[in-house]
């Protein structure tokens, strides 16, 4: 007992800091009890936060060039052929060193297959989602979300040769077209509510599906905003239109298991925190304002 105790007096003196940078600490200090199973008990004691995310998802979660690893293809699961570990840049990689300083920890940030990535959090093998996960119903039913950390939409990148005749989504909504996503994505899930007598096919990643339509292979790919304005600047070509009007309108959150309330006030206080301080502003013009990241993503 007297270890758990330990463990929850460190816990409240991190989470006390947080509030003590809001000036809103007495009121809230004495009604703080955390649960023994808490999420945040298990990451104090490992000295690890554990982030689950997929990456290859401009600006959010991108490999390293610089890391000096060339393989081609992405082995999900965090880690490179011969064991090493996937060398990360982008957004969500800066805002989880954020969370893990404020906790005491390390960060290990785990690349997993994305429709596969709510069942492994479920299963245990990280504490949080990252990854730009847009709050949905169904997703709801499963995990629980944090406050909105932005808002995005689906976007579309579209084949320069329909330039005259495609102005929005409703002009794709037509079998004649080949319209391109990621599965188990809100962009799949638009293309079937919006677009759904076009001929959907899918690409297993962001970067095909954009290439697919670069290439003539495909017409149209529908996609998050965030991604889709990256891959425009960093593939500046005439045979792309970028209509960047986002279609939809999607929260971004963090995921975690269900019931864990405690987790939950921590990360929900941490997002209000680095709002105040200037921190995220920082990192979101750093990744999303700038283009000087660009020359070292593979």
């Amino acid at each position: 007992m007297p270890k758990i105790v330990c463990l929850k007096n460190i816990i409240l003196l991190i989470l006390l800091g947080i509030y003590l940078a809001q000036g809103d600490v007495i009121t809230w200090a004495s009604d703080v009890e955390l649960s023994k199973d808490s999420t945040l008990e298990g990451i104090i004691k490992r000295g690890e936060l554990r982030i689950g995310l997929e990456a290859g998802y401009m600006p959010f979660e991108m490999i390293d060039k610089r890391s000096g690893l060339r393989q081609k293809k992405i082995y999900h699961g965090g880690v490179r052929k011969k064991g090493r570990q996937l060398s990360l840049i982008g957004f969500d990689i800066d805002i989880g060193i954020e969370m893990a300083k404020t906790l005491g920890v390390k960060p290990v940030f785990i690349d997993t297959f994305w429709p596969s990535i709510i069942p492994a959090l479920k299963l245990g093998r990280f504490d949080i989602i990252f990854g730009g996960m847009s709050v949905t119903e169904g997703r709801k039913k499963q995990v629980d979300f944090s406050n909105p950390i932005m808002t995005v939409g689906q976007t579309i990148l579209l084949n320069s040769r329909h330039k005259d005749s495609v102005k929005s989504y409703k002009d794709l909504n037509d079998a004649r077209f080949i319209v391109v996503s990621k599965p188990g994505t809100t962009g799949e899930e638009a293309v079937q509510q919006f677009i759904s007598k076009a001929t959907y096919e899918t690409a297993s990643t962001e970067i095909k599906g954009a290439m697919r339509v670069l290439k003539g292979n495909a017409d149209a790919f529908v996609y998050d905003f965030p991604f889709n304005a990256v891959f425009v600047a960093m593939n500046p070509s005439n045979k792309l239109v970028f209509l960047d009007k986002p279609f939809t309108k999607e929260p971004i959150a963090w995921a975690i298991r269900k019931n864990d309330p405690d987790f939950m006030k921590f990360l929900n206080d941490f997002l209000i925190t680095i709002k105040n301080d200037g921190r995220f502003d920082k990192i979101y013009k750093k990744w999303f304002k700038s283009i000087k990241w660009h020359q070292f993503v593979r």
